[in-house]
């Protein structure tokens, strides 16, 4: 797997946070981020985006807020969501309006948000495969088609 080929989206009102993603993942991905759901849509509107990983508590807008607010226009990104606090609900959301693939504690494991990223691009991958498989099928549906049509009308 070419890990220097997955981009990650860290959304995070922590400055240190930032800071301390980057260059612990910097070497291994190509990492973007930014302080905050706006901040984050302007980067998704210009950059493709692999996995987005954000921080729940953030001011005007949690991270399940941004999440399930940019669904509709990006619905490809895989999920993570990264809490400090152990908010049940939060998890509960996260899951059911912003689709999370996986949910992380703060302070969080290197490791564990290592192996996290690389399941989560696995999953990301599968996805993009399987969506090229159907539009190969589809092409290959409407061409056997028009070759019936075409003997038909023969």
């Amino acid at each position: 797997m070419d890990l220097k080929g997955i981009t990650i989206l860290y959304v995070d009102d922590e400055s240190n946070n930032l800071v301390s993603f980057k260059a612990l993942f910097r070497m291994k991905y190509k990492v973007l981020t930014a302080n905050g759901a706006e901040e984050a849509r302007k980067i998704l509107e210009t950059t493709p985006v692999n996995i987005i990983i954000t921080d729940q508590r953030m001011p005007f807008m949690t991270g399940v807020e941004f999440l399930e607010s940019i669904l509709s226009v990006h619905p490809d990104p895989i999920r993570i969501l990264l809490t400090g606090f152990a908010d049940m609900n939060a998890v509960i959301e996260a899951v059911n309006k912003g689709k999370i693939f996986h949910y992380l504690s703060k302070p969080w494991n290197e490791d564990e948000l290592d192996k996290t990223i690389q399941d989560a691009y696995k999953v990301y991958r599968e996805k993009m495969d399987s969506e090229e498989e159907k539009q190969k099928l589809q092409t290959t549906t409407e061409q056997l088609e028009f070759l019936v049509r075409q003997k038909l009308l023969s």
